[in-house]
């Protein structure tokens, strides 16, 4: 399989790397069949797993030439119980059944909860969710060292079993030790998102942003019904934002997820950062070569709603299918875009412009060349900020980026419909045009005798300037000047 100039598509795709996929052939396998960007859980394995992947991934995309994005998805603050008598226990509905801070092992009438912190928060009515919310409690009674419950839905329990309380705002610390770890690992090793896990409020985005300082995008994922209350401020304050359906369909009531996540998308797009929707988009591709046909129908939803990037977890991290769970991922999302309702749709959510000047710039690009049904938009950028609000406007023309940052490049293969170039900067007017049409043509978003829009700021280099709009022609005789770019 070769690589190809440049994606058939504008929906990007994130596939998460484990066990199955930890090879760099396996990473250019997948590359090549349709992920643009790669996830690191943080969750499993160890700095010098990591550590390997990012130097796997570094030297594929030197190999296929094209920015490649690392998501580092921090484990976050996760309760978990403690260990039982004999490693597991059954519990009967109706049964009394005792959360304490005792650290011997459990029984069919207690388990040990090591987070003092939570006993403050639980109130008569409150459900405890275990084992992903296979076995529920209902809070009968509190104190601060115990808490009594009846168990509403048995099962069976095992050893440190996660815990969820979708009824209560935790009061734990955004960023754990480990996490904190993680994050200046990740950060050394200059990756380009970091995914915060179990994001509540805001406050969980500033506190991580005040030890990022930008050498990193900030994507919070949204897993906690807590979250959903103030979701436009963590939105605000984040650089992109994940549906991550694991937690958030735990917490919430299944029938609410589709809903949720629509809401979602819509404050995301609204805002104009990238949003991702994840988990279990192609679950039965773990095991199988083929997906459900309802799998298929989630991963289409996502790209109708408007979704920057669909993401795989388990199917390509550990899965026996990673590379054709990425191919069917892209034949979905191709499939999807080409039906003609699709644009009609994101012409019916696109958001409207800021009063900005970049913003009325980048409107009128995307009107521009769907008037003149042109091949390309080109848009100049350093900072990433220009690119992100030509996707926003979801332009049926391919959005060609060009920037002399590669740390800009790779951070924005997480956006949709944005085919970017780590390129010299410009440094007047001609030069702009001339590289614009070289570069189209290049790189095959536009032909000869077709028109290309273009966006940049003047003066050149300076970032959030955009205020300049520009319609040229492509010759085909670009490609003759030998000029390195």
């Amino acid at each position: 399989m070769t690589t190809p100039i440049h994606r058939l598509r504008k929906t990007r795709i994130i596939a998460t790397l484990g066990p199955s996929s930890n090879s760099a052939e396996m990473i250019e396998a997948l590359f090549n069949a349709g992920a643009d960007t790669f996830r690191l859980n943080m969750s499993h394995g160890d700095h010098a797993d990591k550590r390997a992947l990012v130097k796997a991934i570094r030297k594929v995309e030197k190999r296929v030439g094209r920015p490649i994005g690392i998501i580092v998805d921090l484990q976050g603050p996760k309760i978990r119980i403690g260990d039982f008598k004999g490693g597991k226990i059954l519990l009967k509905e109706g049964a009394g059944f005792r959360l304490d801070m005792n650290k011997k092992q459990g029984n069919t009438k207690r388990v040990c909860l090591p987070h003092p912190e939570v006993f403050e928060i639980l109130k008569p009515g409150h459900q405890v969710l275990l084992d992903d919310g296979k076995v529920r409690l209902e809070v009968v009674e509190n104190s601060k060292t115990t808490v009594d419950c009846k168990v509403l839905v048995g099962g069976a329990l095992s050893n440190r079993k996660g815990v969820n309380i979708p009824d209560a705002v935790l009061p734990l610390a955004a960023l754990t030790a480990k996490d904190r770890t993680d994050l200046d690992f990740a950060l050394e090793q200059k990756v380009d998102w970091i995914a915060l896990s179990f994001v509540q409020r805001p406050e969980d985005v500033a506190e991580a942003r005040k030890i990022i300082r930008n050498r990193a995008g900030v994507l919070a994922k949204i897993e906690k019904p807590a979250a959903l209350t103030r979701l436009t401020e963590i939105v605000e304050i984040s650089d992109a934002v994940m549906v991550a359906r694991g937690d958030l369909g735990v917490e919430a009531p299944l029938e609410e997820v589709p809903t949720l996540q629509r809401r979602i998308i819509a404050v995301a797009r609204e805002a104009g950062k990238p949003v991702v929707v994840a988990t279990q988009m192609l679950e039965s591709m773990i095991t199988s070569p083929v997906p459900t046909r309802a799998e298929v129908s989630d991963v289409a939803t996502a790209v109708y709603e408007g979704t920057d990037a669909i993401m795989l977890s388990a199917e390509s991290a550990a899965g026996k299918y990673p590379v054709e769970a990425v191919e069917m991922m892209d034949r979905v999302a191709r499939k999807i875009e080409s039906d003609p309702n699709f644009h009609i749709s994101s012409i019916d959510d696109r958001a409207r412009p800021d009063a900005t000047t970049a913003d009325a710039i980048s409107a009128g690009a995307r009107q521009v060349a769907g008037t003149l049904k042109a091949g390309a938009i080109v848009t100049f950028t350093t900072s990433g900020a220009t690119a992100v609000r030509a996707s926003r406007e979801r332009p049926v023309a391919p959005i060609l980026v060009l920037t002399p940052s590669l740390k800009t490049a790779r951070r924005l293969s997480l956006v949709w419909g944005l085919h970017t170039v780590k390129t010299r900067d410009v440094a007047g007017f001609e030069e702009m045009i001339a590289k614009s049409r070289r570069m189209a043509l290049r790189h095959g978003l536009a032909k000869a005798g077709e028109r290309i829009v273009i966006t940049a700021g003047v003066p050149f280099g300076t970032p959030g300037a955009t205020n300049v709009l520009h319609i040229a022609w492509v010759t085909g005789d670009e490609l003759d000047d030998e000029n390195d770019d």
